[in-house]
């Protein structure tokens, strides 16, 4: 972005002497994300005549990192002719990609441009379920035979690897497809040339299925520090690759989901820029709805009890206090438990490990906090107001310490993403929670002095 700051003056002067062949040499300089930050800032008639000086393949990357709204743009300006050379150019993962965020009519119009082969290979993608590893691989990869030699594996890379997404890692398959091994490019370079390649390869291999979830590359990427997966249907033939920066976006966008599900809000289709005014409304007001119902019942709880706040008028002060403090620590634990869920560090036979601990550090919370409300409670309202306020802190603190660990993993159970355990959702739960929690002490307490 930096660099495109340096050019855009030049670029705009060139525009506007329509000098096209000094305009492309420039443009040949500047890498593609940075053409596509400035195509999307200029107005229809000058992005058209930036996207039609670049060469085939830069207009491709181009077009891959451009916002959806700006591809929908730019498909309508340009002829059918070049749309097809734009989709015959994009790897089939950004293909992928780009179709599925079109209509279904929009998107039959694109598949039918394309060539038998980018077609069939287009709708086999499509085929896949949203959000799974089949929608983001790729075909192109080099594969080679394990009873070749070293030199006749390497002819074959020289041959295949410029139409492949990575030469990275060396796939090995038997004659029906069926991956039984890797080989790093390294090690095939360094190999003797008359070495046999199902001598030297790697049968450990780490794969994952089409269909399942992205998550899973993402976490399997990680763990096992690999640039690539390869995706194997149910027999084990190898279907495709999924690379890192593919990866990289998945894991940006899961985590920008969880962040608003953590804030009660309906995951947005779109980025916050593309998405409507009506759309960002209709993800919100759903669950600001429910909140508010739950507010309802925590007022009727109030209510019910006016009796007791009555009798000792002091106890009134505390109760933004005490819901406070309770939705303020299951924030905590649900967040700790949610992001140890995500990543892996916490899994299903560690949940009452989880579990138990976590009432080890809701009594040394509550116990704090506990003295500190014995403290307040003392000072406003005396001995009885200071006994009720205390223990009630106590026990909304591990009350609301188990409900944050113990919400995302009953969802995470029922197949539900734990991010849904929301923030404002503990909170509203805790306030239900601990108001019944802060008079039940109450009415003992005072009932007994």
């Amino acid at each position: 972005m930096q660099m495109l700051k340096l050019f855009i003056p030049e670029i705009k002067e060139l525009l506007a002497q329509k000098n096209w062949l000094e305009l492309r040499e420039l443009l040949l300089e500047i890498p593609e994300p940075d053409i596509s930050d400035l195509v999307q800032e200029l107005d229809d008639s000058q992005r058209i005549v930036i996207l039609r000086l670049l060469p085939k393949n830069m207009l491709a990357e181009v077009f891959t990192h451009l916002d959806a709204k700006v591809k929908q743009d730019v498909l309508k300006a340009i002829t059918e002719d070049e749309t097809r050379a734009i989709l015959a150019e994009m790897p089939p993962d950004d293909r992928t990609e780009f179709l599925e965020e079109l209509p279904g009519q929009a998107i039959q119009k694109m598949v039918n441009l394309l060539s038998t082969e980018d077609r069939k290979e287009a709708l086999q993608l499509l085929g896949y379920p949203e959000e799974s590893v089949g929608r983001l691989m790729t075909p192109d990869y080099v594969a080679i035979r394990p009873e070749w030699t070293v030199e006749e594996a390497l002819a074959h890379v020289r041959q295949k690897g410029m139409d492949s997404e990575t030469t990275n890692v060396i796939y090995v398959t038997d004659k029906w497809w069926r991956l039984i091994g890797v080989l790093g490019l390294r090690r095939l370079i360094l190999a003797k040339p008359g070495d046999k390649v199902e001598d030297i390869m790697d049968t450990a291999v780490i794969s994952v299925s089409a269909f399942d979830d992205r998550e899973k590359a993402v976490q399997l990427i990680k763990r096992y520090d690999v640039v690539a997966l390869p995706v194997l249907d149910a027999s084990g033939i190898l279907l495709g690759i999924i690379t890192i920066d593919d990866l990289f976006d998945v894991a940006e966008e899961e985590v920008t989901e969880d962040f608003q599900k953590s804030a009660a809000i309906n995951p947005l289709k779109t980025s916050y820029r593309e998405s409507s005014a009506f759309s960002l409304y209709a993800n919100r007001v759903i669950w600001l709805a429910a909140l508010l119902f739950i507010s309802v019942i925590t007022t009727g709880i109030i209510s019910s009890h006016t009796d007791i706040l009555n009798s000792a008028i002091a106890l009134a002060f505390f109760i933004p206090l005490l819901i406070g403090t309770g939705g303020n620590t299951g924030n905590q634990s649900a967040t700790l438990m949610i992001r140890a869920l995500a990543t892996g560090d916490i899994r299903e036979g560690q949940w009452i490990w989880a579990f138990l601990r976590e009432i080890g550090i809701g009594v040394l919370l509550g116990a704090t906090m506990g003295v500190a409300s014995w403290l307040l409670g003392l000072y406003k309202g005396g001995y009885q107001i200071a006994l009720i306020v205390s223990i009630s802190m106590v026990a909304i603190v591990m009350i609301s310490s188990l409900i944050g660990i113990v919400l995302p993993l009953i969802l995470q159970k029922l197949r539900i993403d734990p991010a849904v355990a929301s923030n404002p959702l503990i909170a509203s739960v805790m306030d239900i929670l601990g108001l019944l929690t802060y008079f039940f002490v109450a009415s003992i307490i005072l009932r007994s002095l």
